[in-house]
C-alpha cells in the first residue's frame, strides 16, 4: 500500500485489520458491532450524500463523500462475508458484454 494512494484492495485488508480491534479504538469495529442493518444504513446515508453532493457540492464534496460511500461499502461488504474478489468477478462478467445486453441477461423479479 502506497502511503498516498489506497486502493479497494486495501481498504479491504484495512477494514478486515480494524475488525479484529476493539471497538473504543475503532470506528470500524464500533459500526460492525451495530450489525448489518447499521452498515447497510451508512451505505444509504452515504449514497444520498454523494448524489447531493454531485449535484450542488464542489469537486473536493464529490472527493470526500466518495470516499466515504466506499469505506462503508467496504464494511458492509466485511459484515456480510463478501470478498471485494466476488464483486471484481462480477464486473468482469458484466463488463464482457454491452450494458443493454447485460441488463438484458438479469433475471426479472
Amino acid at each position: 500500500m502506497s502511503e498516498d494512494r489506497v486502493t479497494l484492495a486495501d481498504l479491504e485488508r484495512i477494514v478486515a485489520a480494524r475488525a479484529q480491534t476493539d471497538a473504543g479504538a475503532s470506528y470500524t469495529r464500533s459500526l460492525l458491532d451495530k450489525g448489518i442493518a447499521k452498515c447497510a444504513q451508512k451505505v444509504g446515508e452515504e449514497g444520498v450524500e454523494i448524489a447531493l453532493a454531485a449535484v450542488g457540492g464542489s469537486t473536493m464534496e464529490v472527493v470526500s463523500e466518495a470516499a466515504d460511500l466506499l469505506y462503508h461499502l467496504a464494511v458492509l461488504l466485511h459484515a456480510k462475508g463478501v470478498p471485494l474478489d466476488d464483486v471484481h468477478a462480477e464486473l468482469a462478467r458484466r463488463t464482457s458484454q454491452s450494458g443493454h445486453q447485460e441488463k438484458a441477461s438479469r433475471p426479472r423479479s
